[in-house]
């Protein structure tokens, strides 16, 4: 690894025989974030959550890349409602109808498997059910983007393209990172941008597409904690993440649900 080329911009390029660690390491996140869905409901406590989750990190094998990362004291974010990212788990209850985004990353044999999901306590409304919609499907009109010769501001643009068509809002202030056998690292993936702008994708890149899409404005500010991120006019805002890697042809998700439940989380009834 201390070997592996890195493009004039810093970006790592990673060998195929490194595509099978980030397979194993994003498929127990995406596990434990399969696993943690039933938990959420009216009453329960996003610290209760995150107890859940540092205790399956551990059980599975796994070291959380967020306990003691800066200071950070927990195996998740979980940011509810107008939380954009970085909520921090603690003793607030859960009420029917919020909703919340719960972000693991956990480190096996060295490589990093960071994704997030979009969760409900109780039934959704129909806005918010939207806002989650259109946010899963601009990730993966990003993640459609991703091909050797493209560029990261194609990516961004077929994000911000299909959220502003739907009348929402991309987060500007966050964006998605390169990972691997560190946690971030070049490039910062944005989630807004021009075609054709932007470094040019190639084969064994690995990153993280993570777009931030509010029903009002796109202004955030961090709260005195140093890490909660709001959005500034109290909107909505929802957040979906995979972490890729580039492949011949297109990429490969590291952080598929092995249930095929990454998008909804929820009883399919509701999803309806």
């Amino acid at each position: 690894m201390n070997d592996a080329r890195q493009t004039r911009e810093g970006i790592r390029i990673h060998e195929p025989a490194d595509f099978a660690g980030m397979h194993a390491a994003g498929r127990i996140a995406a596990q434990i974030l399969d696993e943690v869905g039933a938990l959420v409901q009216p009453g329960t406590t996003t610290g209760a959550i995150d107890d859940f989750i540092r205790n399956r990190v551990t059980e599975l094998g796994t070291v959380s890349a967020t306990i003691g990362y800066r200071g950070y004291q927990h195996a998740s974010c979980i940011s509810v409602n107008h939380v954009v990212c970085h909520g921090i788990p603690g003793d607030k209850l859960l009420a029917d109808g919020d909703i919340l985004n719960i972000d693991v990353t956990v480190i096996l044999d060295g490589w990093y498997g960071d994704s997030s999901r979009m969760y409900v306590a109780g039934k959704p409304s129909v806005k918010a059910k939207r806002l989650i919609q259109v946010t899963h499907d601009s990730l993966m009109k990003g993640i459609e983007a991703v091909r050797p010769g493209a560029t990261f501001g194609d990516i961004g643009y077929a994000i911000q393209s299909y959220v502003e068509a739907n009348r929402m809002s991309v987060v500007r202030d966050f964006c998605g990172h390169g990972l691997g056998q560190v946690f971030h690292a070049p490039p910062n993936v944005l989630h807004f941008g021009r075609p054709g702008k932007g470094p040019v994708l190639e084969e064994g890149m690995f990153f993280t597409i993570e777009p931030m899409v509010n029903l009002g404005r796109p202004e955030t500010k961090v709260l005195a904690d140093d890490w909660t991120a709001v959005t500034r006019d109290k909107s909505l805002s929802a957040q979906y993440e995979h972490s890729v890697g580039v492949t011949a042809d297109g990429c490969e998700i590291f952080t598929l649900s092995p249930t095929g439940r990454f998008h909804p989380t929820w009883d399919r009834d509701q999803a309806a």
